[in-house]
């Protein structure tokens, strides 16, 4: 028995000495076999487009509990593509296809610097988007080192536009007007005496209610409360009844309609009897039926980023009927500036005779006077819209009815 246990041990570590020196000899195959090759097929297979298509991202958040806004957004830049690629358009001297990379960002701040890095890698040559200033914001940086320019439809933080960042434009007057006005009207024309502010804690939400508290305290009024939320809570029974105790009788919020729609059926369970206001992120078609049978006539007051007046209504009028009937919904919010951003930046290609960006970005910042469905646009040296209008809403019969445009 010994010997055969000592012949097998001989053959075992023979094996183990042969499979040993095997490794010492031929290390490459198993640790060194170009790994790296199969990671570098994904750019190969996302060859450059053809020179007579242009690739233009679209960014929002189409996944998720503002999905209905980002969808809106996303068809307001389908129909702009459709629309150039019917007329069709020609730059040196060659027919064009706009092609149309849309991506999701699901209004997560992450997710949007990913689809950011996809589209750079895509070589778009512009960007429209994205929805929310806390994914604008962190994405944008993305796009600045690439030096692809990118147009924000609705991110009103003022930031966006003050890092510095030559690429960076937006078709909607910012929170600073935004809140600004909004917390006069609460003072001087709802009469507020005592203001209740909520916010989402998100870039878009805390920096329009800290504009607003800042104009309520400008026009004498008093700030009671400052409660906080996030832009995926459901429960807000406990800041309500905070604010409740403290008579409120205007409540702010800075968020999306997909949370206040909620607040408010809170707010009526409580009997809250207080005027309810927000920022363009709540002033959608969409709130009536968030908010149910607590929503009542004359209750919320809220602003859109954005207006039109005069002959310009009739343009609007018309792009709503149109994109009604080839989408089958309604206009949410932002749809309009959509439409308008991707036209301005088609416009600058065209004038300087270029996709190519470093070529066509000195003529999307001298953008002067653009007739769009929104109005005129022209954009500052910081990228922000010159003398932007807001109009200011409320709702009567679960429908949108505008009061004013302020500039």
């Amino acid at each position: 028995m010994q010997m055969k246990i000592r012949t097998s041990l001989t053959l075992v570590a023979a094996a183990a000495l042969l499979v040993a020196c095997g490794k010492k000899e031929e290390p490459m195959p198993v640790a060194a076999a170009p790994a790296p090759a199969p990671a570098a097929a994904p750019a190969a297979s996302a060859p450059a487009a053809p020179s007579n298509v242009i690739k233009i991202g679209h960014v929002g958040p189409t996944s998720g509990a503002i999905a209905h806004l980002g969808k809106d957004n996303e068809n307001g830049a389908r129909m702009a593509v459709d629309e150039l690629n019917a007329k069709g358009i020609t730059i040196g001297g060659q027919k064009m296809t706009i092609e149309l990379l849309p991506e999701d960002d699901a209004a997560d701040p992450k997710q949007g610097t990913s689809v950011a890095t996809k589209l750079v890698d895509a070589k778009v040559a512009g960007v429209i988007g994205h929805l929310n200033s806390g994914t604008t914001i962190p994405a944008s940086q993305i796009y600045s080192q690439a030096g692809i320019p990118q147009i924000s439809p609705s991110a009103t933080n003022p930031k966006y536009t003050r890092q510095g960042f030559k690429t960076t434009f937006r078709v909607v007057a910012d929170d600073v007007h935004l809140g600004s006005t909004l917390g006069k009207y609460a003072v001087t024309t709802l009469k507020g005496k005592s203001i209740g502010v909520i916010d989402d804690r998100t870039a878009y939400g805390q920096g329009v209610a800290e504009e607003f508290k800042k104009a309520v305290e400008a026009a004498g009024g008093k700030i009671a409360g400052h409660e906080f939320t996030t832009d995926k809570a459901t429960d807000f029974n406990a800041i309500l009844t905070t604010l409740k105790g403290k008579k409120v009788d205007v409540v702010f919020f800075g968020g999306m309609d997909a949370v206040a729609g909620p607040m408010i059926k809170q707010m009526a369970q409580l009997g809250i009897k207080a005027k309810f206001m927000g920022g363009d992120g709540i002033c959608s078609s969409e709130l009536p039926k968030l908010a149910g049978d607590a929503l009542k006539d004359n209750m919320v007051y809220c602003a859109e980023a954005g207006g039109v007046e005069g002959e310009a209504k009739a343009g609007m009028e018309k792009f709503k009927t149109d994109f009604k009937a080839k989408f089958n919904a309604d206009v949410q919010v932002y749809a309009p500036y959509v439409y308008d951003a991707l036209n301005v930046m088609v416009a600058a290609m065209v004038k300087a005779d270029s996709a190519d960006p470093a070529k066509y970005l000195p003529e999307l910042a001298k953008t002067t006077d653009y007739k769009g469905v929104t109005g005129t646009i022209s954009f500052d040296e910081k990228g922000d819209i010159k003398n932007g209008a807001l109009t200011l809403m409320t709702y009567k019969g679960g429908k949108r009815t505008e009061l004013a445009v302020i500039r």
